[in-house]
């Protein structure tokens, strides 16, 4: 018998596992039940013990759109009829990509007990995060139908556009989660510094103001900001009455497949040192 084979017996390097990201997708398809209960867990957990329960996603955009349409109306009014309206439209396309990618910032960390214990996908929390963002997406829509309503805004036929364009939006948004979920996992002041960014990403995205409006010299801001062309895809349909152009859309699209594809590499490339790290 050879002794040198005996020698040097063989041994198991997780960190020399690497998965696809295509893996970790069919994983999470796989595990489609558990995704389910993770996206009802996440809502029970959010509104449990909650005096106005669900009734709070359908506040927050219209405190937040009452409260910036008396603080910029005396600017904008004139320039944008139904103003809130307008508002509104942005704030539900910001709240839904900014609340479920700073959740899917810290989420994973959260699952990090269960990957320690069990087999479970990581990227099955960052695809919860965003079904669950989906959820409050479509609950916004009421108080948004209701304000159009109110003020007498017309109510066009291209609301049945928006289905794409959530697709698109909840496709960069999975990317981005992938992303920001990632890190946050191997840098602990992550999620703070991710909340100060939304914030002035906030601000730098045409949500209070048009486009219009931006001098000229700080137009490549809003070229580079794919939240720009997001809130368009909403906007367009429901404030316009206008089914968003080709150039629009396109734009869109490259962002979302560009930050899934991005999103995901990252997540696949890390995935094997998150129950280690967590």
């Amino acid at each position: 018998m050879n002794r040198s084979v005996l020698s040097f017996p063989l041994e198991y390097d997780s960190a020399a596992v690497r998965s696809t990201p295509i893996a970790h997708l069919l994983e999470v398809v796989r595990y489609r039940d558990l995704l389910r209960l993770l996206v009802v867990r996440s809502i029970k957990t959010r509104y449990k013990r909650s005096v106005l329960g669900v009734a709070w996603t359908l506040l927050n955009p219209l405190v937040n759109m009452l409260v910036m349409s008396i603080a910029f109306s005396a600017l904008f009014r004139s320039a944008i009829p139904s103003y809130p309206v307008y508002i509104l439209v942005g704030l539900v396309a910001w709240n839904f990509f900014g609340q479920t990618t700073a959740y899917a910032a810290g989420t994973l960390r959260w699952g990090g007990g269960l990957l320690k214990r069990i087999y479970i996908p990581p990227m099955i929390f960052a695809v919860a995060c965003v079904g669950n963002g989906l959820i409050n997406l479509a609950l916004s829509l009421l108080p948004l139908l209701l304000i159009v309503l109110a003020l007498g805004h017309p109510v066009y036929a291209t609301w049945f556009y928006l289905p794409f364009s959530v697709i698109l939006v909840a496709g960069f948004c999975l990317g981005v989660s992938l992303l920001v979920s990632t890190w946050s996992v191997f840098f602990s002041d992550f999620l703070d510094m991710y909340q100060l960014f939304l914030q002035a990403w906030f601000f730098l995205t045409p949500i209070i103001y048009p486009r219009e409006i931006v001098p000229e010299r700080f137009a490549w801001i809003l070229a580079v900001n794919p939240m720009s062309s997001f809130v368009d895809l909403f906007r367009m349909p429901v404030y316009f009455g206008r089914i968003p152009d080709v150039a629009t859309v396109a734009v869109a699209a490259a962002w979302s497949v560009t930050a899934l594809l991005l999103g995901s590499w990252v997540f696949a490339r890390r995935a094997h040192e998150l129950a280690y790290t967590i």
